[in-house]
């Protein structure tokens, strides 16, 4: 085989079965070739396992640790890495649970997998300095209707049918008080960004939304100029208030940066 066969029948191996072919090359050395092989395949599901588990602490302890490990392997195998960062890897745990038919009785389990995906990403995005209110004040009446706000890098929106945010602090390592969590008490709508005017810069905040707030940042996100996000919060919530949505979205440095029409 050539090193390109080689190397193509060696990756497939790691994440299913190695072919005779391949055995066939490898030195024994006191070990037979699938002994051998198989320490490549447990090294490189023990890492990503292991990064699953960083990115996911939440998970893991509603789980428990055999079950999220046999998950884990079951995603490591559908979905292998393709980055050499270690923090890339895991995006689509959340969508991987929504089908995982062991945990078909958990139907909250995938959004709080996508909350905790968000957290992770946020704590490793770039930084952006806060927008001045004062920058606001500049702008002229008349061309509001073509400012174009933009998010913090480490801003993800998120929206669930279920209580995630009180499901993923009940089970923080350090949370102390009552552990009921009440499924029926409905869902949310959150905003993580990393630092805002009451943290540190390093900080992941967790902050709930109004059905405005979340649908006038959404189409923000989207790339709408502020008429049409105003439009998109008023659908949602008719007593949406414009001017207090803006400044509380830019003390929490959710919104870090505007333009006029599309320069």
């Amino acid at each position: 085989m050539s090193l390109r066969e080689i190397q193509t029948e060696f990756t497939t191996g790691v994440f299913g079965s190695f072919s005779p072919e391949l055995a066939t090359g490898i030195i024994s050395g006191g070990l037979e070739a699938e002994q051998r092989l198989a320490i490549y395949r447990n090294n490189v599901f023990s890492n990503l396992r292991g990064a699953l588990r960083d990115s996911y602490p939440v998970i893991l302890r509603l789980l428990g640790e055999p079950f999220f490990n046999h998950a884990a392997d079951e995603y490591v195998r559908s979905h292998p890495s393709a980055s050499g960062d270690l923090h890339n890897f895991g995006g689509d745990f959340g969508t991987f649970l929504a089908s995982f038919e062991p945990c078909a009785e958990l139907p909250y389990l995938p959004d709080v997998a996508r909350l905790e995906w968000a957290w992770d990403q946020a704590f490793h995005a770039a930084e952006h300095a806060p927008l001045a209110l004062e920058r606001m004040a500049t702008v002229p009446p008349e061309h509001y209707a073509s400012l174009h706000f933009s998010l913090h890098p480490s801003c993800t929106l998120l929206a669930s049918d279920y209580p995630i945010l009180r499901i993923w602090q009940v089970n923080q390592a350090d949370y102390v008080g009552d552990q009921q969590v009440d499924l029926s008490e409905g869902g949310v709508r959150l905003a993580l960004v990393r630092g805002n005017a009451h943290e540190n810069d390093f900080a992941v905040s967790i902050l709930p939304l109004t059905a405005g707030e979340f649908s006038f940042l959404q189409a923000i996100s989207d790339g709408n100029a502020l008429t049409a996000s105003l439009e998109a919060a008023l659908a949602s919530d008719a007593g949406f208030d414009l001017g207090a949505a803006i400044h509380h979205c830019i003390k929490q440095a959710i919104i870090v940066d505007f333009k006029l029409g599309d320069t």
